[in-house]
């Protein structure tokens, strides 16, 4: 009887990997590749980008997971090269070429044309897209050849910007709300030119507050030992970063992790700035072998009222254990 190699045990992990997904992949498949990888337990990632787009791809594993949603709801920067003069079934070079126009543009009618894309605009979601229809994906439908009445959602274009144009490829600079398929704007700049248009390329460059600076390749963590790869995760409040922090006492943190409402003006904590939502600590000291230092826990997420109360929202798990403890 053939031997079967004992099955590998995956081990928990909390924190963000920021991944520079290569042309070709899946966001689906570069998680699977990814938490492979990381023999991690849970994992998952903040929104995706096509097969033929690369850039930023912020990957979640254990707690972050709870924190996902708001780079799913963060701004997006994306650099993006328009083909003129060809339009095709998907809207990006993926599909089959439908029409092919010659192009005959000045730089002034480009940025004319880009000007009717700043701000707030409507856009209709594309054929080609993962929204679905009575629990089918759009792509299914177009993929059969039928193609649905969609209604037009509002986006943001914060910023439309003109990198350079070696005709027949424009290429342009956008920072846009969420929601926003640069497939679709590419498509309706050519369009408005006259002549055209689908996505030829597309790098995200930014989520958040997340850029490139720091993301690694699939390649790149394959080629790094095992043992070496968990210390590459960012913190699980690297998600965070743009909310205000609030520091709690030991007392205060037990009553917060168990759901309590805090009136912090009557606890004597420091208000945050604003209302709205803020990232809850912790501050706790540590004995290492550099001696004892203070150290901050992140606990959760929470709601500050504008009457001073703290309401908890998201709690981290391992925080909630070790008070149970």
């Amino acid at each position: 009887m053939a031997s079967t190699s004992p099955k590998r045990i995956r081990v928990p992990l909390d924190g963000v990997l920021l991944l520079d997904k290569a042309v070709g992949w899946s966001s689906n498949d570069a998680l699977i590749k990814a938490k492979r990888l990381m023999n991690a337990m849970k994992a998952g990632h903040t929104g995706t980008l096509d097969p033929f787009a690369t850039g930023v791809l912020p990957l979640c594993f254990g707690e972050a997971t709870k924190f996902a949603q708001d780079l799913l709801d963060a701004d997006k920067t994306y650099e993006a090269v328009i083909h003129l003069g060809q339009t095709t079934t998907t809207g990006d070079t993926e599909g089959e070429v439908l029409a092919t126009r010659g192009v005959d543009v000045t730089k002034e009618q480009i940025e004319t044309a880009l000007a009717q894309f700043r701000g707030d605009i409507k856009q209709v979601p594309p054929m080609y897209s993962a929204l679905k229809r009575d629990g089918k994906p759009l792509y299914e439908y177009a993929r059969a050849g039928i193609t649905l009445e969609r209604e037009a959602r509002d986006v943001t274009i914060h910023l439309l910007e003109f990198i350079d144009y070696q005709a027949p490829y424009l290429k342009v600079r956008v920072v846009c709300s969420k929601g926003t398929y640069i497939r679709v704007l590419g498509e309706d700049i050519g369009a408005a030119l006259g002549c055209g248009a689908h996505l030829n390329a597309l790098r995200r460059t930014q989520v958040g507050h997340l850029t490139l600076s720091g993301c690694l390749t699939l390649d790149a963590l394959t080629a790094i030992p095992e043992d070496e790869r968990t210390p590459l995760l960012a913190s699980v409040d690297s998600l965070l970063l743009t909310f205000p922090a609030v520091v709690l006492t030991e007392p205060l943190a037990q009553r917060f992790l168990q759901g309590q409402r805090l009136t912090l003006v009557k606890e004597g904590v420091p208000l945050p700035s604003g209302t709205g939502r803020v990232r809850v600590y912790l501050e706790k000291s540590d004995t290492g072998q550099a001696g004892e230092a203070t150290v901050q826990q992140l606990l959760g997420t929470a709601q500050f009222h504008d009457y001073g109360v703290l309401a908890p929202e998201r709690l981290v798990s391992t925080a909630l254990k070790n008070s149970n403890n």
